[in-house]
């Protein structure tokens, strides 16, 4: 078999086999088939497109480039989550905790963040001695413990996408539906779980823009699980400003154990978040119809128990639980610096991509793998869409280091404020799958 068929096959429009993706996986993750050849295949997917077949088979042969695990000595069916992500995206602290408390273990494994979305490691790697890096026996421990699991993701799980994704990265190839769908879908049947929901967001802040890319990518994921057998289901959800007040790593944390706490029920970001999490407990048999499933979700917040088992998760695994009650024992800023409106009106537009990069600036986030963050920093989004606000009122409480120069006027450029009140939207767009 050589790979210059495969090329020569996909740049015509043709459908390559399960065997022909095999081979190029298998030799693209040992380097036995050369760089320039798998990013000359990768631009030709980009052009071409993959059916659902050449896209499961691309999946199936990216998870069986690495480990596969084992969940089997946690009872119960387990249910995963996985978002497309985008700036002040942290359901994973807030769901993961709900779902564990109403009895459906939750196996997560996270990335980091890179460029102007953070990553949900880095926001649990905020947590004063929490380690975000378990070995299987911790996880599994974890797991079996506390009903919850979260870790980075190890380098032997579908180590072919590490290799495929560097590539795309430098080849201008990662805007490609089959591509994503592999990439994302070979990393979860890999982590063991039985079911899985799809959180895919849309909007001009996050990386699907229109509502008919993003449910694309949601039914092509929907379609690779279902034809594997996982229970899966996608919502599409709106992503046109940052999700909740916080944009940071420490911000973050205090967010989501505010949202456990019982606060903020009404925002976006805790109502996104009860609802994905009641979709897995419908998944994992905790409940027969999604009111059942709600009531549940809201039961574990009031008593507590959902907010208790994100304590014995951080316990568990070596971090600083005091400090989900003492944020004062969470890292901090050098500085805070507060942003004003210059008029009134009607907050009409957020950008949150403009947000994300300057919370990068801040040091919240990496310009480059390699860059280390400051856990402390970031930005407080005080006003939302659609509030009236007057000349004066607080719009950002900007967290920095001490000697980092806050220039406002580049965080009111983030900030439309016009004379008439824009119409609400929905954040729940679609849904998809079983």
């Amino acid at each position: 078999m050589r790979m210059y068929d495969l090329i020569y096959t996909k740049k015509l429009g043709g459908a390559l086999s399960a065997e022909q993706i095999a081979f190029w996986v298998a030799g693209a993750a040992d380097g036995s088939i050369p760089d320039e050849q798998s990013a000359s295949l990768l631009m030709a997917i980009c052009w071409r497109g993959m059916d659902t077949a050449e896209t499961l088979a691309l999946t199936l042969a990216m998870r069986d480039s690495g480990k596969r695990l084992d969940l089997s000595s946690v009872p119960g069916l387990k249910v995963d989550k996985h978002s497309t992500g985008g700036v002040g995206d942290k359901t994973t602290l807030i769901l993961g905790p709900i779902v564990a408390a109403c009895g459906v273990p939750c196996p997560m494994f996270s990335g980091r963040g890179l460029g102007h979305t953070g990553g949900t490691v880095d926001k649990f790697a905020a947590i004063p001695g929490l380690k975000v890096e378990l070995s299987e026996a911790e996880f599994l421990r974890s797991l079996a413990e506390t009903g919850f699991a979260n870790s980075a993701q190890t380098a032997d799980i579908a180590p072919a996408d590490k290799k495929l994704y560097a590539l795309r990265d430098i080849t201008a190839t990662v805007e490609s539906i089959p591509l994503i769908t592999a990439s994302i879908m070979s990393k979860k049947l890999a982590g063991g779980a039985d079911a899985l929901v799809l959180d895919v967001k849309c909007g001009p802040t996050a990386f699907m823009k229109t509502l008919e890319d993003a449910t694309t990518l949601a039914q092509s994921m929907v379609n690779v699980g279902t034809a594997h057998g996982m229970q899966i289901r996608a919502l599409i959800t709106r992503m046109d400003a940052p999700l909740g007040w916080a944009i940071g790593n420490a911000l973050e944390v205090m967010e989501s154990v505010e949202i456990l706490r019982g606060e903020h029920g009404d925002s976006e970001l805790a109502q996104m978040s009860f609802r994905l999490a009641a979709e897995m407990l419908i998944m994992g048999g905790a409940a027969n119809t999604l009111p059942e499933a709600q009531t549940k979700v809201q039961t574990v917040i009031r008593d507590g128990s959902a907010l208790a088992t994100l304590r014995r998760f951080v316990a568990l695994n070596g971090g600083d639980a005091g400090a989900l009650d003492d944020f004062s024992r969470l890292p901090q800023p050098g500085q805070v610096v507060e942003v004003r409106a210059a008029q009134d009106g009607y907050i009409t537009a957020i950008d949150g991509r403009a947000l994300g990069i300057l919370a990068m600036d801040l040091g919240a986030g990496r310009r480059d793998r390699m860059d280390i963050l400051d856990l402390g920093v970031g930005i407080r989004v005080l006003a939302r869409m659609g509030q009236k606000v007057g000349k004066g009122d607080l719009l950002f409480q900007v967290l920095a280091k001490a000697n980092h120069k806050v220039v406002p006027d580049l965080y009111l450029a983030t900030m439309d404020i016009e004379a008439t009140q824009p119409h609400t939207k929905p954040w729940l767009l679609a849904s998809i799958g079983c």
